[in-house]
């Protein structure tokens, strides 16, 4: 449960004292509306074209072209020392997969940004399949825009797997502790387990089923992946902006960390749901998954082989 309980700025058009902004409309045409370098994180799961209920499947080709536009977006409304979050899927047809994060990085590298690091998420569950492996994870592209950029490295360390381990190596620092007292700088590889912080992997649930996150919307992002980038690409009362925000998750994982959210968004129904999720926000009473909470084990008759199944495996 949220212990966020405060007055929220709110506006349908992009202002400066305002906390929560959510554009309302075509996306590439809200964009023309932010003022240039104005943007310090850009996060968002673009469309992975696969006919969800708020996409329409084009060809690979076509579908790419009406994106790229939103991309040369970026460049102009993002600061010099701001970053891009690129999280994308695979795009599926006829059970071939084609790896999104390797089409779009031309598009993102044409505008000059530069490719940081690709962070695997991970995470359990989503449809199985059954003419390939089940698809268990998706990326997340960083870029910068130039050189010169914010990376809050220690606002997410995690412990040392070897905190008390030594310089062994002859010289000045041979004995001395080699480790930082702050923890190590997390993996690109992220995976939130039982022990998370010890282990420094950073596997964050998809919203599915019971997560207290849920709403009608078939795709959608935690917060808790959002608070990640935010903590590390941002600094208080910078501008996020989530251009394809859905019901909101960026937007309210920035207002909760003290940014400002910013998203644009054209179907009704996921506007509505956002802006009663910033309600809910505001009093204290939006459930949301805590930052590095433990997953949950299955126990029981559910995580019980059946007697039934014995005969067909080794397990």
């Amino acid at each position: 449960m949220s212990l966020f309980n405060k007055k929220i700025n709110k506006s349908k058009t992009f202002e400066k004292n305002s906390d929560f902004v959510l554009l309302e409309g075509d996306c590439y045409e809200s964009l023309k509306k932010i003022p240039d370098n104005s943007v310090k994180l850009i996060i968002t799961s673009p469309p992975y074209n696969l006919n969800k209920e708020y996409e329409n499947k084009n060809t690979l080709e076509n579908y790419l072209k009406e994106i790229n536009p939103v991309i040369k977006e970026f460049n102009r409304i993002l600061k010099d020392d701001g970053s891009v979050c690129w999280q994308v899927g695979n795009y599926v047809n006829k059970s071939e997969i084609f790896p999104l994060d390797i089409f779009y990085y031309n598009f993102f590298k044409d505008e000059g940004f530069k490719l940081r690091n690709r962070i695997v998420w991970h995470f359990n569950h989503g449809l199985h399949g059954t003419k390939r492996l089940s698809g268990r994870y998706e990326v997340m592209m960083w870029f910068t825009k130039s050189d010169t950029y914010t990376f809050n490295l220690d606002d997410i360390r995690v412990p040392s797997k070897y905190p008390g381990k030594t310089n062994y190596k002859p010289g000045k620092n041979y004995g001395k502790l080699s480790g930082n007292p702050l923890g190590k700088n997390p993996s690109d590889y992220w995976e939130i387990m039982i022990k998370e912080w010890e282990l420094g992997f950073w596997e964050i649930p998809n919203v599915k089923a019971n997560h207290p996150e849920k709403t009608l919307h078939p795709c959608q992002f935690p917060i808790e992946l959002v608070e990640r980038c935010i903590f590390a690409f941002t600094n208080e009362k910078d501008v996020v902006l989530d251009p394809y925000s859905g019901v909101g998750s960026s937007m309210l994982a920035a207002v909760k960390n003290n940014r400002i959210g910013v998203g644009c968004e054209i179907d009704k129904k996921y506007i509505k749901i956002a802006y009663e999720k910033i309600n809910l926000l505001e009093t204290g009473d939006l459930p949301y998954r805590e930052l590095g909470k433990k997953i949950s084990e299955a126990k029981g008759k559910v995580a019980t082989i059946p007697k039934e199944f014995k005969a067909y495996n080794n397990f």
